[in-house]
């Protein structure tokens, strides 16, 4: 907390002077917004980013994620207009801006199926090792005092993190759209960092649980932002059924009623959106399927408690689970253990995820290893889980997972030019032997050199082309700042 020491009297008397400020803060569209926010909308303004040019990679390892096409061990990829034309070896391109690959992984950007970035501001006030005030806690309360530049400045610190990462879609798990002002200004933030993506709708935090969704805004927000350029596309994002029991009281997630549940997801497919929803305690399959709400259009997070039966459910209805180890592997032993294995075995559709970044790291290459590891500590050869098939999880399965399994996911003739380039010759990568395994085993996101979304190059040379890191980080701190003044809490 920017070098502080503090005392836990001292924590715990910061959070219940924060608590009275909760009770009275606005959670709805009538909050009164704060004179410094920036109005934004679908009409601008809107941040200039690189040009679509006509480029080639040359020379790199081609991982292409396409069944049909294999992998290449000196190959090219060939992009014009945001378009995959052609993957092989010695392309003609001429014309093309080349870009060297030799020591080079090329393959699928990594897709995030799962992120609350509205929170990554927070990092300052969470304490993993604090109960009183850990995510659940510290997100309820000061996300009740976020105005919707607060929220555009998050979102836009935990997408820096993601590009440098590798990550060139995610969905924004966005479970505190307070007002219409606070949903532009998400997806403002994801239109003007470039990257491609979902942005889930959700109910504000500590919104009471008979309050039904927005769907009149849900559908405002489809009707001004929806079509686009194909960039950016919208679900919602569910309450629960039932408590999320590792949550604790306050923790202003809610817990709805099947009816109350049936209302929002009837809303959602009426307008034709996904959904999806956290599974953190009890399941809720039976009674979901019970009612009828199952089916292709739905995703599952938090693995953790399934039975066999309701895995054959979930396989029968074609619903998805994404999973964000770092976070579940923190969970009371009571709340499960992460069920990669028996999910795969099952056939059930499976993702990978961040979660948030206020008190884990964006980080694909130590997901997988970390799931990897998991999976071998509790299952092992019963289930086999080869090094390729993570990285699959990680690109093409979540291009799957969120319905865009046409246009990226693989390095396919055709699809949109999502890809990054990973560099082989850095210290902790060389020398290279099988790429699956570095990239699984000894990969870091230090090691992404290129990242290209939609045809457009945001990172090279590990260096941003359009995005000012220094700014972002400037302004989510300042931020940051103002919400521990608004909320009184300890400096």
């Amino acid at each position: 907390m920017n070098g502080s020491v503090l005392n836990r009297r001292g924590l715990i008397e910061g959070v219940s002077a924060l608590t009275a400020l909760w009770a009275t803060a606005s959670s709805s569209s009538a909050q009164v917004l704060d004179k410094s926010s920036v109005f934004r909308s679908a009409k601008g303004p809107v941040a200039s980013l690189p040009p679509r040019p006509e480029l080639i990679v040359r020379g790199a390892h081609v991982l292409t994620m396409d069944a049909t096409v294999g992998d290449l061990a000196s190959g090219d990829v060939h992009v014009r207009d945001g378009i995959i034309v052609a993957v092989g070896p010695k392309l003609q391109a001429s014309g093309a801006e080349v870009i060297d690959g030799q020591g080079m992984i090329c393959m699928p950007g990594f897709v995030d199926t799962h992120w609350h970035l509205w929170t990554s501001i927070f990092r300052p006030f969470v304490r993993s090792d604090v109960a009183e005030v850990s995510f659940f806690p510290v997100t309820a309360r000061l996300g009740a005092l976020m105005n919707p530049e607060d929220n555009y400045r998050s979102v836009q610190l935990g997408l820096s993190q993601a590009l440098t990462a590798g990550v060139t879609t995610v969905q924004n798990w966005a479970h505190n759209v307070r007002s219409p002002e606070h949903a532009d200004a998400e997806m403002s933030a994801m239109r003007d960092t470039g990257i491609r993506g979902r942005f889930a709708y959700g109910t504000p935090v500590g919104a009471p649980d008979e309050q039904p969704m927005d769907l009149a805004d849900v559908a405002r927000v489809k009707r001004d932002w929806m079509p686009n350029d194909g960039m950016l596309t919208l679900g919602i994002s569910s309450r629960n059924l039932g408590a999320i029991s590792n949550a604790g009281a306050g923790s202003g997630r809610g817990f709805l009623t099947i009816e109350q549940i049936k209302k929002d997801w009837d809303g959602a497919r009426a307008l034709g959106l996904p959904i999806t929803m956290h599974t953190s305690g009890a399941s809720p399959i039976k009674p979901l399927d019970e009612a009828g709400l199952l089916g292709p259009n739905v995703q599952l997070v938090h693995p953790l408690l399934t039975t066999s039966e309701e895995r054959e459910i979930l396989k029968a209805r074609g619903v998805s689970y994404s999973i964000a180890p770092a976070s579940e592997v923190r969970r009371p032993a009571a709340l499960g253990e992460v069920q990669l294995g028996e999910l795969l075995e099952s056939g059930v559709k499976v993702s990978l995820s961040t979660d948030h970044t206020t008190a884990n790291v964006c980080d694909p290459f130590g997901s997988m290893r970390f799931l990897f590891a998991v999976h071998e500590h509790r299952i092992g050869a019963k289930v086999p889980l080869t090094m390729k098939r993570l990285v699959q999880l990680a690109t093409l399965d979540g291009a799957v997972d969120l319905g865009l399994a046409d246009r990226i996911g693989s390095l396919t003739v055709g699809k949109r030019a999502d890809l990054i380039l990973i560099r082989t010759t850095d210290p902790n990568m060389s020398p290279p032997g099988d790429p699956y395994e570095a990239l699984v085993s000894m990969g870091q996101s230090s090691n992404v050199d290129t990242v290209i979304v939609d045809g457009r190059i945001l990172l090279r040379r590990s260096k941003f082309t359009a995005l000012d890191p220094s700014r972002v980080v400037t302004q989510a701190r300042e931020s940051a700042e103002a919400l521990r003044s608004k909320a009184n809490w300890p400096a």
